[in-house]
Parts: structure tokens; C-alpha cells; sequence
């Protein structure tokens, strides 16, 4: 399972890669690999400021539909086109072009939640 120690993670299986005030979040490697075939994702959150632990969207796979989970407090600024009709790209490539939203964080301290790489892996056993 991949895991790059330069991210930040939840024990929700989301990523974030933090540049400035800028997050950008997707699903781990983990996350994909439980849900199998992803068909569709639906984040209609764009513009709205939210709270960490929020729903912001869900994805759904062939046999189930699973929500997402804000892991940073802040306002959505975008989402990732290409997942409209490409959903397989959070199956592909979940740490790159499968990156889901990106949120202007409200501070810094939007962040303090956040685990590393190693305490992610660590949670899931």
C-alpha cells in the first residue's frame, strides 16, 4: 500500500497536501483499494466554507457509496474536474490526478487534526 510520508492523512482515509493556505484532498491508496471500482463522485460543496469533520461529498463504487470527510476547516475552491468523467483516476492514480477538492484553509490551525504517514499506517493495524 502506498503511503507518501510528505502528506498529511485522517484516520477517514483522506490525503492532504497542504502549499500555503491551499489544501488538496483525496482518498488513500487504502481507501481506494476498499471501495474496488469507483463509478462516480459527487461534491457539490464548491464555494461553501465548511468544518473539519464535514461531509463534503461522497464517492460511490459498485457496491457501495461512501461520504467525505473535510479534514480541514476552510472553504472549497475547487473540484477536480477530470473525476467527473474519469472517476477511475481516484482507483489509478489516488495521490495525484485522483485528487478530489481543494480547500483555502480557514488558518493554520485548520491543520492541527492531521496525522503522519506513519500514524496512518499504524491505524489501519
Amino acid at each position: 500500500m502506498n503511503t507518501p510520508a510528505e502528506l498529511k492523512y485522517t484516520t477517514d482515509h483522506e490525503w492532504v497536501r497542504i502549499e500555503g493556505n491551499v489544501a488538496t484532498i483525496g482518498i488513500t491508496d487504502f481507501a481506494q483499494s476498499e471501495l474496488g471500482d469507483i463509478v462516480f463522485v459527487d461534491v457539490d460543496t464548491v464555494d461553501e466554507g465548511l468544518n473539519a469533520g464535514d461531509v463534503f461529498g461522497s464517492v460511490e463504487a459498485v457496491k457501495t457509496v461512501s461520504d467525505l470527510f473535510l479534514p480541514v476547516t476552510g472553504k472549497i475552491t475547487e473540484f477536480n474536474a477530470d473525476l467527473e468523467d474519469q472517476p477511475e483516476l481516484l482507483n489509478a492514480d489516488p495521490y495525484g490526478k485522483g485528487w478530489i477538492i481543494k480547500v483555502e484553509m480557514a488558518d493554520a490551525s485548520a491543520q492541527d487534526g492531521l496525522i503522519s504517514a506513519e500514524e496512518y499506517q499504524a491505524s489501519l493495524g
